[in-house]
């Protein structure tokens, strides 16, 4: 044991990335006195600009985007009370197949080796007890959110660290009551193909494939709040649209799967500090 507090760091992709995944834990920790490092991979400059234009539409300005956006999250990090926020500021990718994703400089075309060797300096810097990101798809196929992966597996490996390592997820069972909530608060939801429907099947992971359920209820009205700070994206976040009560009730319970871990603490578990205190 040492004087160093225990240490969370989450490694997103964009800028209201860290609200929608991990805005309960970010917030739970930080309550229990655990700091709270958030990396941001990207500038998020692919979103919507002022009145939801698109990109690639007239009047967007990625660099404008970049900088609304910067505000957001700050605020974002201001309402779940993280510790340290650090920005890699790779230029957004956009989703997958759009033209951003082969523009030099965007994350997507950044060597792993590159990112990972920055990410590793955060590291041994911070010292994590527990490091956060996506699974090997990027949780749905995002290629930020898969390069976000790549370079946090990388970077662990160019370091000495053995931090127990967490991958997002989400149920199975979970994922089809959402669907069914989504077209319940969208009436006008066309229906999906049956490749799409296929392929939404696949998102997140059986139930018994879950390692780790961490209650974050108490919390949920900051995890709110900290998506609403992200008010440019407003029209992608359908959370929002749910309301305050309902968005607890559907997104209290944060789920990961444990994929490295030196403290043997059993499984399942209920908290990603399961082992070090």
């Amino acid at each position: 044991m040492t004087d160093r507090p225990l240490t969370l760091m989450a490694v997103h992709a964009h800028p209201d990335d860290e609200a929608t995944g991990t805005g309960g834990i970010l917030a739970r920790y930080a309550a229990e006195g655990i700091r709270t490092v958030l990396v941001t991979c990207t500038d998020g400059g692919c979103g919507d600009g002022p009145g939801g234009v698109k990109p690639g539409e007239p009047g967007h300005d990625p660099a404008a985007v970049a900088s609304m956006r910067r505000q957001e999250l700050e605020a974002s990090c201001d309402v779940l009370k993280i510790s340290d926020l650090e920005m890699l500021d790779y230029a957004d990718s956009g989703m997958a197949g759009w033209p951003s994703n082969d523009a030099p400089g965007s994350f997507w075309q950044t060597p792993v080796e590159q990112g990972a060797a920055r990410l590793a300096e955060l590291m041994r810097h911070y010292r994590p007890d527990v490091v956060v990101t996506y699974d090997e798809n990027g949780f749905y196929g995002h290629p930020d959110h898969i390069q976000a992966n790549r370079i946090t597996m990388a970077a662990l490996e160019m370091t000495a660290l053995t931090p127990k390592v967490y991958w997002t997820t989400m149920p199975r069972s979970l994922m089809r009551r959402f669907w069914e909530t989504m077209r319940e608060f969208q009436g006008d939801m066309p229906e999906p193909d049956p490749a799409e429907t296929a392929a939404m099947a696949e998102i997140g992971l059986p139930d018994d494939e879950v390692t780790t359920w961490v209650d974050t209820t108490p919390f949920s009205g900051q995890k709110f709040d900290a998506l609403a700070a992200h008010a440019s994206q407003g029209e992608n976040i359908f959370f929002l649209k749910m309301g305050k009560e309902k968005f607890g009730e559907w997104m209290g319970m944060e789920t990961f799967v444990r994929v490295k871990d030196a403290t043997g603490a059993p499984l399942p578990e209920n908290d990603l500090f399961a082992g070090l205190r």
